[in-house]
């Protein structure tokens, strides 16, 4: 389990609606990797340094994304948008829980 590869955000079953690929866009929305970067390769170390990353972006905003300024909300909001509506065109139904 140590040395397993992430796919990559990109590859990800359902549009990507997962806890690590969160984690992947929030890090988009702070400018911790360009928005191009889909993780693939990174081992589980990597995605662990990059959630400690998130993490400490967050902290000054509450991890509320009400309290963003205004550009990051927006970067959030088109993320975020971008994402839900590519989950859902690959299948992702929020009802269906996480399950699959």
């Amino acid at each position: 389990m140590k040395n397993k590869i992430y796919e990559g955000i990109d590859k990800q079953p359902n549009g990507a609606m997962t806890p690590t690929a969160n984690i992947i866009r929030d890090a988009w929305v702070f400018g911790i990797i360009p928005e191009e970067e889909t993780c693939a390769g990174w081992t589980i170390q990597g995605i662990e340094d990059l959630y400690d990353k998130v993490t400490e972006a967050w902290k000054p905003y509450g991890h509320l994304v009400s309290k963003l300024t205004p550009e990051l909300r927006e970067r959030h909001h088109r993320i975020y948008s971008a994402a839900i509506e590519r989950a859902r065109a690959a299948g992702w139904n929020p009802e269906l829980g996480d399950e699959s």
